[in-house]
């Protein structure tokens, strides 16, 4: 009986780590997951805490004693100077106190007793891991992390980033240095990649971090050129001629050296790191690029060393992991509206989900070739994700739902527009209304756009009033938006709207004239340009009236704008009702003319800012948008290089940070000074 026993148990650990091994291949070498984290971690800790009971059970070759999958073999691989390692988990406070407490037997070991060790407290960047070795100070070769023994060699990639410093500033640099970071692409600039490959009728991508993992490991530097991508510094590797006692030093210097660095806070004892996990996990929301967890790491370099490492995991660190933004469930039905561009666009309905907080119930499905490229159908368990601003969306059906027998037939797009009634017609991939300007569907959608925070960003603007201007014929041309003062006696006399929010209304529409042209021109809606090509051409031609002027060929030198869609760009801006538009726009006062963001010769130029907290009258996108068009430039860390921090209610590490450093720093009111000159 006892034997039998022990071989389930071992049928089990084998079965458990062809499951975790397959994973692995598809997550590290091919950069296409189909479990989420929270579903693999939850086999690795099945197979951790067999191993555990049953030490007998472990192999050299198990998940739980090395890192990742093996490199592809697409690039030249390279053996790591020193092995880049993984980290233990925590998912909780009792976790994480669990493993403090192991922290301080192993160190008592070896003679070390404080009451309180030193850590230092990080966000977890969901990204690629990546290695830097710079000799003499000139970068020598960027490497994947692979198996934690051998990467890839993608330096002709990395070099593509403006994040990855070429070589060391400093007359002094060391023999050797090793700069560890994540390679990842931001939320905001993710969803801009979405969106134009919906657009273009190409299949989205699933989410940033494999996409960021694709990029790299692209053949075509073109390719990794094109991607959106950016770089965190977290730490260093091997070294010769530098020497670091503590982990924030370490970032201090890789800061110092151009690398960007997140904020890490440096604290005392498990009580003050629970805390600051806590305060990561709140600030999840709000963050435009994804983290999975907070790292954890002693601060003091020696005592890391000397904690030592046990299977694939240093015990000096652990990674407190959030609760995942992706989950499963029911997509109940495909509900299909019309687009601004005429095009139908899929809905799912899904039976509700908790997704790290909230309910869901509806999500996007992008487009129709994205549907169709993704097999997603009725009926099929899904994997639905929500981050930060962006609506949540279904990712795909699960492995399960696409072996199932009696799947439902792949969708269609309806025979009528459900907003007009008219037939669709097929152009290319696409099923669209040609009801251009009678759709009220496409009408709804093309104010929703302008308004957008993304856009014009008016306030109190939202799609309820959209869609009572629209009903109550106020809104015929997006210009109307600038005459709804003209309609405030009668605004005042409708259900709702009192004489406060009424003029706040009319304030934000005013202050939305000082957006800059690059803003304007997205807004408008011009088909295929979305917020990049919008600075893009912006800067490249500086008002409006040069691009309408500009040839076909010449439009598509701009970076990022081809043949096509140069071609639709110079065939909507001579269509009468878009000239019509845009001379009642200019008429109403908004920038149809300026520089891109950062090119100009104002006030603030070769100034580097940093925002942090809430300022009392602008949000920190208007901030933004007024330093650049200042010629300032605005990073997301604060270093020696930061000229200015402005802060405002509830300011954290940031302003503590530039305090330190003695760096100046302003309330908005200071800002509003600096801006004038």
């Amino acid at each position: 009986m006892a034997d039998a026993t022990q071989q389930g148990l071992a049928a089990r650990a084998a079965e458990l780590r062809d499951q975790l091994a397959h994973h692995n291949k598809l997550y590290y070498e091919q950069d296409a997951p189909e479990v989420t984290d929270a579903q693999y971690d939850e086999l690795l800790n099945q197979l951790r805490a067999l191993e555990a009971d049953h030490p007998e059970l472990v192999t050299e070759d198990s998940p739980t004693q090395k890192v990742g999958g093996a490199p592809a073999g697409r690039f030249p691989q390279v053996e790591h100077l020193l092995p880049m390692i993984s980290l233990a988990n925590a998912r909780n406070e009792d976790e994480l106190r669990a493993w403090e407490t192991r922290l301080h037997n192993r160190l008592g070991q070896e003679g070390i007793t404080r009451e309180n060790f030193e850590y230092v407290v990080e966000g977890k960047i969901d990204g690629l891991a990546i290695s830097l070795i710079y000799r003499d100070g000139k970068l020598e070769r960027g490497v994947t992390r692979g198996n934690g023994v051998i990467g890839e060699d993608v330096t002709a990639n990395l070099l593509t980033m403006r994040d990855v410093p070429r070589e060391l500033p400093t007359k002094s640099p060391p023999a050797l240095f090793e700069a560890r970071g994540e390679v990842y692409i931001k939320r905001s600039d993710f969803h801009e990649l979405n969106e134009q490959r919906a657009e273009a009728g190409e299949a989205t991508y699933a989410n940033p971090r494999n996409t960021a993992a694709g990029s790299i490991r692209q053949l075509d530097v073109e390719l990794t050129k094109s991607r959106p991508l950016s770089l965190w510094g977290y730490g260093v590797g091997a070294l010769e001629g530098i020497a670091f006692e503590n982990h924030s030093d370490e970032l201090d210097q890789l800061r110092e050296w151009g690398f960007p660095v997140n904020d890490f806070e440096v604290l005392s004892g498990v009580d003050e790191v629970a805390a600051a996990c806590h305060r990561w996990e709140e600030r999840r929301e709000g963050l435009d690029y994804e983290i999975d967890g907070a790292v954890v790491k002693l601060n003091e370099t020696d005592l890391m060393r000397r904690a030592g490492v046990a299977g694939r995991e240093p015990r000096g660190a652990i990674a407190w992991k959030f609760p995942p933004l992706e989950e499963t469930t029911t997509l109940l039905k495909i509900i299909w509206n019309v687009g601004r561009t005429g095009r139908l666009v899929p809905q799912a309905l899904l039976d509700a989900v908790n997704v790290s907080g909230v309910t869901v119930q509806h999500a996007t499905l992008h487009n129709e070739v994205d549907l169709i490229a993704k097999d997603i159908r009725e009926g099929d368990e899904v994997i639905v994700t929500r981050a930060g601003d962006v609506i949540p969306r279904v990712v795909g059906p699960t492995p399960e739902a696409v072996k199932k027998k009696g799947r439902a037939e792949l969708p269609v797009p309806p025979a009528k527009c459900p907003a007009c009634d008219t037939p669709t017609e097929k152009v290319g991939d696409w099923t669209i209304c040609p009801n251009r300007r009678g759709c009220p569907g496409q009408r709804f959608q093309h104010f929703k756009h302008f308004v957008s925070r993304a856009a014009m960003d008016i306030d109190g603007l939202g799609e309820k009033q959209v869609q009572q201007f629209l009903e109550w014929g106020w809104f015929e041309s997006l210009a109307d938006i600038y005459e709804l003062a003209s309609h405030r006696k009668e605004l005042l006399e409708k259900p709702g709207y009192k004489e406060k929010s009424v003029d706040t209304l009319l304030a934000s529409i005013e202050q939305s004239k000082q957006q800059p042209f690059w803003r304007v021109l997205f807004a408008i809606g011009i088909h295929g340009i979305g917020g990049v090509n919008a600075k893009n051409l912006a800067g490249r031609f500086g008002s409006i009236d040069a691009i309408a002027a500009a040839t076909t060929e010449e439009i598509a030198e701009t970076n990022g704008i081809g043949p096509i869609l140069a071609e639709n760009i110079a065939e909507q801006l001579a269509e009468p009702e878009e000239q019509e538009l845009i001379e009642r726009l200019r008429a109403s006062g908004l920038q149809l003319i300026g520089d891109a963001p950062g090119s100009s010769e104002g006030p603030l130029k070769d100034k580097t800012f940093v925002l942090t907290g809430t300022l009392p009258n602008m949000t920190r996108d208007q901030a933004r948008d007024l330093i650049e068009a200042a010629g300032g430039r605005v990073t997301s860390s604060v270093s020696k290089k930061t000229d200015y921090v402005v802060a405002g209610a509830e300011a954290g590490s940031k302003l503590e940070k530039a305090e330190r450093l003695e760096i100046s720093i302003l309330d908005e009111d200071a800002l509003k000074s600096l801006l004038a000159g």
